[in-house]
């Protein structure tokens, strides 16, 4: 992106690249665009520009932009009682906490407060250590838990491979993913099947008792938006109760709505013992996030002190900011709206871009939560980049959706929509259209086959 031209916008450019030290970047190679404004769908640059923005910037604006009632709340609570140590009651957090439970799966009626999503992982793997007295956790290769110690370590992420000592405990195994199929399986049900024998296989190798928690999210969402099949989630449950191992549902960022349902879990009728939770429970307007506790884990310390926490546990603005987002999607049917833009406006458009576009070789999702894989042919699935690195067709890709004035989020090859769950049918028709020219230049990236001629 060019330097604004905008003064104000150059400085905050130019003070950006002197002192911020960016997260999973090589600094020297950074570009930043310089976001002055945004509201609803859309976000605008230093320069005036306006982008609609289908990243869901790293998948949590739900609510979208600026929504005035969750602002309204932020600034009525600041007004009031701007902060307060979290060993005190106070009114936004005993609401938040309350209005979580209403919605967690059965049962998961107390509430740990975090600051985002890897500190909640990180005390959810804490919680079920001390409850069980074990150390091991499993979990999934493509999957991605937090960029902390032990979160960042569990992840079955390529990013974690810089500082994984192999001394965090994980243990990692394959979860169902049909399309590129670890177990050579042909239909979802023989995927699932072969997944979980898999997974009992590599306990009993561990050891059964070894483990204390399984982690997983619900639907993978950065590792590539892969939906489980039938029975694969119940299936995990029963092992986990068999060898009574703690399951921890990551639902960092499926909660709250995005899938079309309150969490993800939802569509599955599976209840973990631990759910975690950030990003859509405020729509990201201030740092939240949390673990939503089974009665038995949480007698566990009913009278043994629980040996953690946060400074900013349950911060009285964040809380603020959550009840009013909870409550505002609540009233206004925005988990309905967004379950039936997936299945009526979102998801249908995506398979006709895949019908048109050789370079997309896989669709999947729910809700207002979907990812196209990208490949350079269709019949082999060779990936449009290799696993674990950047290359600069996707580079390219994000460019030219930038240009376009359309923001996704790209993972590998992969580019993932997550529109907010507020946008309007006419918006996400207009982001289907700047799609569409994208995926134009994907498509110079294919080699022909048959399949892409056809196509």
């Amino acid at each position: 992106m060019p330097i604004p031209a905008d003064p104000a916008g150059r400085e905050t450019y130019l003070l950006d690249r002197a002192h911020v030290f960016h997260s999973w970047s090589a600094q020297a190679s950074l570009d930043p665009l310089v976001i002055s404004g945004a509201s609803g769908s859309r976000v605008t640059d230093a320069d005036g520009k306006d982008y609609l923005d289908f990243s869901g910037q790293l998948i949590y604006t739900n609510l979208g932009h600026q929504h005035p009632a969750i602002v309204a709340a932020v600034q009525e609570q600041a007004g009031r009682l701007g902060t307060i140590a979290p060993q005190h009651a106070v009114e936004a957090r005993s609401r938040a906490a309350a209005l979580i439970a209403e919605r967690t799966p059965a049962g998961l009626d107390k509430v740990f407060f975090t600051n985002g999503g890897t500190d909640a992982n990180e005390h959810a793997i804490r919680m079920a250590r001390l409850h069980t007295g074990r150390y091991k956790v499993l979990a999934q290769f493509r999957s991605y838990h937090g960029g902390t110690q032990t979160s960042l370590n569990v992840s079955g992420d390529p990013r974690r491979w810089a500082t994984d000592y192999g001394n965090s405990g994980a243990v990692h195994f394959f979860g169902p993913f049909l399309y590129r199929s670890a177990f050579g399986a042909s239909t979802e049900a023989e995927e699932c099947r072969r997944a979980l024998d898999h997974l009992e296989q590599l306990i009993a190798m561990e050891g059964p008792d070894a483990f204390a928690a399984l982690i997983l999210e619900t639907i993978p969402g950065t590792a590539g938006v892969m939906p489980p099949p039938p029975g694969y989630l119940a299936g995990v449950r029963e092992l986990c109760d068999r060898y009574g191992i703690v399951l921890i549902l990551d639902e960092v960022m499926v909660g709250f709505g995005r899938t079309g349902a309150w969490f993800a879990a939802d569509h599955y009728g599976v209840v973990p013992d631990l759910l975690t939770f950030a990003k859509g429970v405020n729509s990201g307007y201030v740092p939240l996030g949390g673990v939503a506790i089974s009665e038995e884990i949480a007698a566990t310390f009913a009278h043994r002190p629980y040996p953690g926490g946060l400074t900013y546990s349950g911060h009285p603005l964040a809380c603020a900011a959550a009840v009013a987002a909870i409550t505002t999607m609540a009233e206004q049917n925005i988990v309905e709206r967004a379950a039936q833009l997936g299945r009526d406006v979102l998801g249908p458009a995506l398979r006709r871009l895949q019908a048109k576009h050789p370079s997309v070789g896989d669709v999947r999702g729910l809700g207002c939560f979907w990812a196209l894989e990208l490949v350079v042919d269709r019949e082999t699935r060779e990936p449009l980049t290799p696993y674990g690195t950047v290359n600069p067709a996707m580079a390219e890709i994000g460019a030219a959706a930038r240009d376009a004035g359309l923001l996704i989020f790209t993972s590998m090859h992969r580019i993932h929509l997550a529109p907010p769950l507020t946008c309007t049918e006419a918006e996400i028709a207009e982001g289907i259209d700047l799609l569409d020219g994208v995926l134009d230049r994907a498509d110079r990236h294919t080699r022909p086959t048959p399949t892409a001629r056809i196509a």
